[in-house]
């Protein structure tokens, strides 16, 4: 099947079918007020796109690529993320929804999350190295196995992570979020 090249084309307010975002490439394109729930990305590609007030629920993301990518107030609850090309990547989260959302073993570093709500979301294997959760609702968000290392959680809340099974050199936490890195050890800290 050949890949369709679509070049710096603004969508507002499209809902797309099921298969008709597969096997194509987007560049310079803006995204507004669209609905690509339960969308399949086979094969996808997004270049220098920005997305903004988009549904996502439940799309399927099946080798896509995403670079310079931006998603503003975007839905995200319950997709998988593993998927995504790691070849040449770059994307990012401001005021997203990303509740139940999967990035399991994917490389991760220097992402930005700012003021995402991100309950149970699973980071198990990734590597978060120098990431960004400004403002970030982390409850029950799953970093087992991951690699942490200078992460700025600094602003985030409602976590917890456990220090022996999570990398965590030079992270950034505040007094008042400190608490989530001891749970485990029910440490009643006033």
């Amino acid at each position: 099947m050949s890949t369709d090249y679509i070049y710096d084309k603004d969508f507002n307010q499209t809902t797309f079918s099921k298969y008709e975002i597969s096997q194509k490439e987007y560049e310079n394109c803006t995204f507004n007020h669209c609905d690509l729930t339960e969308c399949v990305f086979q094969g996808t590609t997004f270049v220098d796109c920005t997305f903004n007030f988009c549904n996502f629920k439940e799309a399927k993301l099946g080798h896509v690529g995403l670079r310079n990518v931006q998603f503003t107030n975007c839905d995200f609850t319950s997709v998988n993320f593993a998927m995504t090309d790691q070849v040449i990547y770059e994307f990012h989260f401001k005021d997203c929804k990303l509740d139940y959302s999967m990035f399991y073993d994917l490389k991760l570093k220097n992402m930005n999350f700012t003021n995402c709500s991100m309950i149970s979301v699973d980071f198990m294997k990734s590597d978060l190295t120098e990431a960004l959760f400004d403002n970030c609702n982390l409850h029950l968000a799953v970093f087992t196995d991951a690699i942490a290392n200078k992460t700025d959680f600094y602003s985030s809340y409602f976590f917890s992570i456990d220090p022996e099974k999570t990398k965590l050199k030079k992270a950034v936490f505040s007094q008042e979020n400190i608490k989530g890195l001891l749970d485990k050890y029910e440490i009643i800290v006033k």
